[in-house]
């Protein structure tokens, strides 16, 4: 039961988290310097309040579930380990579209940002690389050198590892 509550987390947190990258950019394109300042305080009050108090939990949250699911599951293999490169980039769009937020704001409406148009593309491509290996879980070579995977003198925090 308990694995099918953080499955159910995750996937709900996902959903939130990989929604709020795809929108916030967007929605953060349509400002401009020379809107109303009533128009302004709406789309600054959206983007920060949607970046702080749902997509930035949503993040947190999917990223510990998915954390206690690769231990519950013991899933250490070379796809795993590509995916999580891969939310690591969703990690890296999501501070950038906080940075974008927090320039938004800071400079009370004289701050246009960049095209976000591209940040909303690379998050896409990159959640669905993360859908395909989810989904597909290929065989991918093991290219670590052996030195990185035997443990040094000490008993590793799993059963066994994976060849």
């Amino acid at each position: 039961m308990t694995l099918v509550a953080f499955k159910a987390l995750h996937i709900a947190a996902l959903l939130l988290w990989c929604a709020g990258l795809l929108a916030l950019p967007l929605v953060l394109e349509r400002h401009h310097s020379h809107e109303t300042q009533g128009r302004y305080a709406r789309l600054r009050r959206f983007t920060h309040y949607g970046y702080i108090v749902v997509v930035t939990p949503a993040a947190v949250l999917a990223i510990a579930a998915g954390t206690a699911l690769i231990w519950m599951r013991g899933v250490f293999v070379p796809w795993m380990f590509v995916k999580l490169l891969a939310v690591g980039a969703l990690v890296a769009i999501h501070v950038y579209v906080g940075h974008t937020v927090l320039l938004m704001s800071e400079r009370r409406g004289a701050h246009t940002p960049p095209p976000m148009w591209p940040v909303a593309l690379a998050a896409g491509i990159v959640m669905l690389v993360i859908l395909l290996l989810v989904l597909g879980k290929p065989a991918l070579p093991d290219i670590a050198p052996d030195w990185l995977r035997t443990p040094r003198y000490r008993s590793l925090p799993f059963d066994a590892t994976p060849n």
